[in-house]
């Protein structure tokens, strides 16, 4: 089987890929085709193995994900298998790719549920998933202006440079969190913080919200108020939302949202409801992170190290 490290990945992959795989793969959830497996932990003393899976019949394969935390930092590795077969197909180092599926997600999301003409984008968090987040939205809307915030002000500098750079978009540090998304289309949330970073009372009429950031139950990045101003509630899988994503668990115990109000992105995608119905209307995507984003973008990746010659040839089952 073929082996692709990180290095390799980061220039098998586009963001404009990654967002057509993880759309595509959205598209196949809302038919039923596609099959997700929330993710499982094995804890021990310092030690977290996570381990998720899924299946996409279009593509003729099953895959997982497996990651593993500890004080040293997390360490991602994909596996794809073919589906008829059973073969395996590569192995993957996975934090660049984990980190522009996520990316993707938000970016099919902005598509699908912010206005058509959003322009100006607000990030809060400016570590390495928020590169992924920011680049995904500009791939989607033609944005023209962004603002971000970050607690370090050197980080945040640095951010606004490199990502100003890399996507010819104006990107601009903003002296606080609430001054980051007051007055913008979209607001993202991509941070660790485990209480919320984003008040509802700050978001303008229209405002497409990315909370990317918690996919914990006693972590959330967004407060009630955001939930409750939002029209329309979407996320990932409703499943792993209700074990999973702290930023909706104070209003559903507060009886501020029910469950059944909250939609699946997927059925957005396939058009079985609507990603909005105004251009007033705040819309939120809460992204906890699917298994078969990563299959489909693994996809991908192993397509174009084929065409390529990349990865270990010596590894090759092909």
């Amino acid at each position: 089987m073929l082996y692709i490290n990180e290095e390799e990945v980061g220039g098998l992959l586009s963001m404009a890929a990654a967002v057509r795989a993880v759309e595509e793969v959205f598209r196949g959830l809302g038919a039923g085709s596609a099959v997700n497996i929330p993710r499982s932990r094995v804890r021990l003393p310092g030690h977290t193995l996570h381990v998720m899976s899924g299946g996409i019949p279009e593509l003729n394969l099953t895959g997982l994900k497996a990651y593993t935390t500890t004080r040293h930092g997390a360490r991602f590795l994909v596996l794809l298998f073919k589906a008829d077969t059973g073969e395996p197909l590569v192995a993957i180092e996975a934090d660049r790719l984990g980190q522009m599926r996520t990316g993707a997600a938000s970016g099919v999301a902005t598509k699908y549920m912010a206005r058509d003409d959003a322009a100006t984008v607000g990030v809060i968090g400016t570590g390495w998933q928020a590169r992924s987040q920011l680049a995904a939205v500009c791939e989607v809307r033609n944005v023209t202006g962004v603002k971000a915030y970050g607690r370090d002000r050197t980080r945040r500098e640095a951010y606004c440079r490199e990502m100003s750079e890399a996507l010819g978009v104006p990107v601009r540090p903003a002296d606080s969190a609430r001054a980051c998304v007051e007055e913008v289309e979209v607001a993202i949330t991509i941070t660790s913080a485990a209480r919320p970073v984003l008040e509802g009372a700050w978001l303008a009429p229209g405002t497409h919200v990315n909370a990317a950031g918690s996919n914990a139950l006693i972590r959330s990045e967004i407060d009630a108020e955001t939930v409750s101003r939002a029209g329309v509630v979407t996320v990932d899988s409703r499943e792993q939302a209700k074990v999973e994503c702290g930023d909706l668990l104070e209003s559903v115990e507060k009886g501020l949202l029910q469950w059944d109000r909250v939609h699946e992105l997927a059925d957005v995608v396939a058009g079985h409801v609507p990603g909005r119905t105004d251009s007033d209307e705040i819309t939120l995507f809460e992204s906890q992170g699917l298994a078969v984003e990563d299959v489909a973008v693994a996809a991908v990746v192993y397509e174009r190290a084929k065409a390529e010659g990349a990865g270990d040839p010596g590894s090759r089952t092909d």
